[in-house]
């Protein structure tokens, strides 16, 4: 038996030193009284292509940044299983996503106060917790806010074949506006990205370098987490802290507050069922004990499924045509170098575009990431013909899944199960997005350029055929969350309560996505900064620590 060491006793301990991590890090530490231990399994973001915007090719799927999970074998995606990339390094998701600033729509958080019967998390009550952490490029007014760590700028560029987009857009009824975050996002425009003079901004580099010069932080890297440590007592189960692997080492670190967990919507429940905190008849069938029955970790799964639809165009300038020559490289890099703009600055979606699949919708149901090139699917070459793609998404998705321990060893990576395309209501919304996509590429705007249907294909019509052909193009935007969903007592799916304590644990608390109820409307990564914002508000006030 490997011997324990020990790191200390603290105030608080972050599991996880992702996009929430980094934030709760930050917030509380500046309690100077306060000690607090934050452990992050991956290494320093001190890789070159994480802060090159670009850089996320050659981040997701390389071990040094990403988890480089794998979902289990789709059903709906015609037996496809994807590649799911989670973080795996300090700023975690923010060090390797899209870097698009979105909040989602007000209807969401509205709907998450009714299911968790807190009006805390209501629009009206969330949106100053948004503008807290935001410093936006046009300044602070209503719904913006200005100096604080969370860099909102504009894009760095502008494409032709991307402003005939919106054009056509608008041809189809879909306005044109200024920003996707007013609380309502239907309506087209250029995304707004998290980049500060051309370079990623990270959560590590808003949050964490400050923190980490307060003294009373300890970050602890390359440390694996096997489980939390729970005792059992007169008064009920609590969390004392956890247990981990780093330096070859076996540790403890005791938790004198509460232990936070925020390893993501995977990692948290892998972790909690690991420790014996979920559906105790899967905890047995790997030998684990339970300790608290609670069926509702892992479950609640939801992702936005995107679509990509290719179109060949001819007459104008696309990324597939700049990169096909050693020379358009050179131009790419020269332009990055000296004006830090161009393609090298781009987010992997430039123009976004929300709608509704049809008119029966209350709100916009429809995302879409329009992007200047295209490829087969992500880490292979772009396509030798000049087009576009326009990648749509089903922004509240009815289909659920799970994840799973697959054994007792916490370094076996869990069973990740989305069930995409499950319900005959996700399958009418991926027919209806097709159409629609096509319904803006046939609009007089874009017809200077020829657009050809390359993806799925145009021969293909039918709501059977086009079901058919989601299976074939659709893909993870990588947005999983929900897995220790936010609840009332009474609802037995459950995870954590509307303050983010785990049901029948005292001193432990989840908080990222895997805490979203339901799925926000859009990028998740900003959602989840104002849930870390928010839990470090109920942590810091909180009088009662038992």
């Amino acid at each position: 038996m490997q011997l324990k060491e020990s790191v200390g006793n603290f105030d608080y301990i972050i599991i996880g030193a992702g996009t929430a991590g980094c934030v709760l890090a930050n917030r509380l530490s500046q309690d100077k009284g306060s000690n607090v231990l934050l452990i992050e399994a991956g290494g320093k973001d001190d890789y070159v292509w994480i802060h090159i915007p670009v850089g996320y090719l050659f981040c997701i799927d390389n071990p040094r940044t990403d988890w480089r999970f794998r979902t289990s074998t789709e059903h709906g995606l015609n037996g496809r299983s994807l590649i799911y990339p989670r973080g795996k390094v300090l700023g975690g998701c923010s060090s390797i996503n899209g870097m698009i600033y979105m909040r989602g729509q007000s209807q969401d958080y509205d709907e998450w106060a009714a299911l968790t019967g807190d009006d805390r998390w209501s629009w009206q009550k969330v949106l100053p917790v948004f503008l807290k952490s935001e410093d936006h490029h046009g300044g602070a007014n209503e719904f913006h806010g200005a100096g604080g760590e969370w860099r909102v700028e504009k894009q760095r560029l502008r494409w032709q074949i991307l402003d005939a987009f919106r054009d056509a857009a608008a041809q189809t009824g879909i306005p044109t506006i200024s920003d996707f975050n007013r609380g309502d996002n239907e309506g087209c425009t250029y995304f707004e990205v998290n980049q500060k003079n051309g370079f990623r901004w990270n959560t590590a580099k808003a949050f964490l370098k400050s923190a980490s010069r307060q003294g009373n932080l300890t970050i602890m890297t390359g440390c694996h987490v096997q489980k939390l440590i729970l005792e059992k007592g007169e008064q009920g189960v609590r969390c004392k802290g956890v247990e981990f692997i780093g330096g070859g080492k076996l540790w403890t670190a005791t938790a004198v507050k509460e232990t936070l967990l925020s390893a993501g919507a995977i990692g948290s429940p892998q972790i909690l069922q690991s420790s014996g905190i979920g559906a105790a008849e899967l905890l047995q069938q790997h030998q684990i004990s339970p300790v608290i029955d609670l069926p509702g970790v892992g479950q609640n799964l939801q992702d936005h499924l995107q679509l990509r639809m290719v179109f060949k165009v001819n007459g104008t300038k696309t990324l597939n045509t700049m990169a096909s020559t050693w020379l358009g490289k050179a131009a790419i890099a020269a332009e990055y170098a000296l004006r830090r703009s161009g393609p090298m600055s781009m987010a992997p979606s430039q123009l976004g575009l929300f709608t509704r699949s049809d008119p029966s919708q209350a709100r916009a149901n429809l995302q879409y990431h329009v992007q200047p090139l295209s490829l087969e699917r992500f880490g292979q070459p772009l396509h030798p013909f000049p087009a576009f793609t326009a990648s749509v998404c089903n922004l509240r998705p009815s289909s659920r899944g799970s994840v799973e321990i697959t054994s007792a060893d916490s370094h076996q990576p869990p069973k990740i199960s989305l069930n995409y395309l499950s319900t005959s209501e996700d399958q009418k919304i991926a027919a209806d997005a097709i159409r629609i996509t096509r319904r803006i590429v046939g609009a007089p705007a874009l017809q200077r350029f020829s657009p050809q249907e390359f993806k799925p294909g145009p021969e293909l019509h039918t709501n059977d055929d086009l079901v058919k052909a989601a299976g074939d193009i659709g893909t993870t935007i990588f947005h999983p969350v929900g897995t220790c969903k936010m609840g009332v007592s009474a609802d037995a799916s459950a995870v954590v309560d509307s303050e983010l304590r785990v049901l029948g644990v005292k001193g432990l608390r989840v908080v990222d996505a895997a805490v979203m109820p339901t799925i926000s409307s859009g990028n998740c990564n900003s959602p989840i900064i104002m849930i870390a914002e928010r839990a470090a508000e109920l942590i810091r006030s909180s009088t009662n620590l038992a």
